[in-house]
């Protein structure tokens, strides 16, 4: 059973694809619609996982402020206009599925900010601060961006954003700080580091692979009577997260430390492409909705590949970087 508990986590770059493979197929012989409103459930227990020990004055210090800015940066300025160039270049024969583009640009952040973020050992108080920051500043800003670059206003659930964060950040990080502390009762703070706290990693990963699952499965059937779309969209979404991963990482290495780069990276490249999603499908049509689903299919498995690439090259942690000077 401790095999295949830490399955996922041992073998990451096998398990995100398998799970996105299964639930695609999955999709197509069942409608799992009705497995939707777990997925909140499966965040709470993803995010859950990673706040346990997580030290929650962080949040209230005034370390990671240029973090945040510069994230701020990318993600309103400079990730809207690589969308915007691409979607005026690639897209333009196709103005739906350019509005998903748009919505997939202009909501940063989500759950998994924080998760891949802590499974890469990156500044997670860092991470739900721009989590936070960047729902909020999106759902308010998101509305005009869409104006600009589609020509069409879409009304963002302002006071839904804010029972999103509420659910998948706050609620977790206390139940985590409570277990935290019920913990200590019980071992010492070496302990818990040592034998408590790496025990917890693997089900983070396995609420995201359930997430995952859920996601794609609930859409495999619009997949496949769109698939004259898929190759374009596909093209595009590839183009988009390359340039934004190359954008993000430049600005990491150069200005940040290796925790705090793995947190402004996580925290601009990744979308919230749940919101996105809805909004596409209900503003804009099922084009749109489609090229938001295959952007959650790249953008999972380009975070592990990125992450596993990084982790090796230019985001290396002190145990990596002894064995790369040993050899």
């Amino acid at each position: 059973m401790n095999r295949l508990y830490i399955f996922p986590q041992k073998y990451l770059l096998i398990s995100v694809p398998l799970t996105l493979i299964f639930g695609f197929a999955f999709g197509l012989m069942m409608d799992t619609r009705v497995l939707q409103p777990t997925i909140l459930i499966a965040t709470i227990i993803m995010i859950y996982a990673t706040m346990i020990g997580f030290n929650l004055k962080e949040l209230t210090t005034l370390k990671g402020s240029k973090v945040l800015g510069f994230s701020m940066l990318i993600n309103f300025l400079i990730v809207p206009l690589v969308a915007y160039l691409l979607g005026r270049t690639l897209l333009h024969s196709y103005p739906v599925m350019f509005a998903g583009l748009a919505l997939s640009a202009l909501l940063p952040t989500s759950g998994m900010t924080i998760s891949w973020t802590a499974l890469q050992k990156g500044n997670v108080p860092a991470a739900v601060k721009l989590t936070v920051f960047g729902l909020v500043l999106g759902s308010l800003l998101t509305p005009w961006y869409l104006l600009m670059m589609v020509g069409q206003y879409v009304e963002v659930d302002i006071l839904g954003t804010f029972r999103t964060i509420l659910m998948v950040v706050f609620v977790p990080m206390i139940l985590g700080h409570i277990t935290f502390k019920l913990i200590l009762k019980k071992y010492s703070l070496p302990e818990f580091q040592k034998k408590v706290k790496p025990a917890f990693a693997p089900l983070s990963i396995w609420a995201m692979l359930y997430v995952v699952f859920v996601s794609v499965s609930m859409r495999a059937e619009m997949i496949v009577n769109n698939l004259h779309l898929l190759l374009i969209a596909a093209i595009v979404l590839l183009l988009f997260y390359v340039i934004n991963f190359v954008i993000s990482t430049l600005v990491a290495v150069r200005f940040f430390n290796r925790s705090d780069g793995i947190a402004l990276v996580n925290g601009t490249v990744l979308r919230n492409l749940s919101i996105a999603i809805g909004l596409a499908a209900t503003a804009f049509g099922a084009e749109a909705a489609l090229l938001v689903t295959i952007a959650f299919i790249v953008q999972q498995q380009g975070i592990a590949y990125y992450g596993k690439l990084a982790s090796k090259r230019w985001f290396r942690d002190s145990e990596t970087s002894r064995l790369v000077e040993k050899k």
